[in-house]
């Protein structure tokens, strides 16, 4: 099976223990990579994960 390329809002609030608002907060601020498909968003794996990557290490 392909590895999945991106991430959903839902995922992230999962991934990152927070709400749902906070997350769109984060995409309007360009913490990472992300496109808006209809009215669903869709963030980069990649971009995420790097981001994520640093964020832990440099907290």
């Amino acid at each position: 099976m392909e590895e999945k390329r991106c991430y959903t809002v839902k995922e992230l609030q999962e991934i990152l223990g927070i709400s749902r608002p906070t997350v769109y907060e984060l995409l309007k601020r360009n913490e990472f990579r992300w496109i808006q498909v209809g009215t669903k968003y869709r963030i980069s794996k990649k971009s995420f994960d790097e981001w994520l990557d640093k964020m832990m290490e440099n907290p």
